[in-house]
């Protein structure tokens, strides 16, 4: 079946008057109330300089493989469709030369 999505709509009154009910029924969302737990929060926060030796990282470390480089720019491991020579014959990705 084709619908040709230009043609005016026919409009019930009986739709309407319960759009109008829906909307001024509808909750106030501004006024919703948010708890928080200002003790977890703080434990989550890490400060600068916190000490951080008894940590492990939970990520696994993969060097730089055979078609990746090192922008010697942003530091990023990009492929090496990415390279371009920079100033100086060093190392930089298309984002850095832009």
């Amino acid at each position: 079946m084709v619908t040709d999505y230009d043609t005016p709509r026919k409009v019930d009154d009986s739709d309407q008057e319960g759009y109008a009910d829906t909307l001024t029924r509808r909750p106030d969302l501004s006024s919703a109330v948010i708890d928080v737990d200002e003790t977890e929060l703080a434990e989550s926060i890490e400060l600068p300089g916190a000490d951080l030796s008894g940590e492990e990282l939970a990520v696994r470390v993969i060097p730089p493989q055979a078609d990746e480089f090192t922008c010697s720019r942003c530091f990023l491991v990009m492929h090496r469709s990415q390279r371009v020579s920079g100033p100086s014959g060093r190392q930089v990705c298309l984002e850095c030369a832009a």
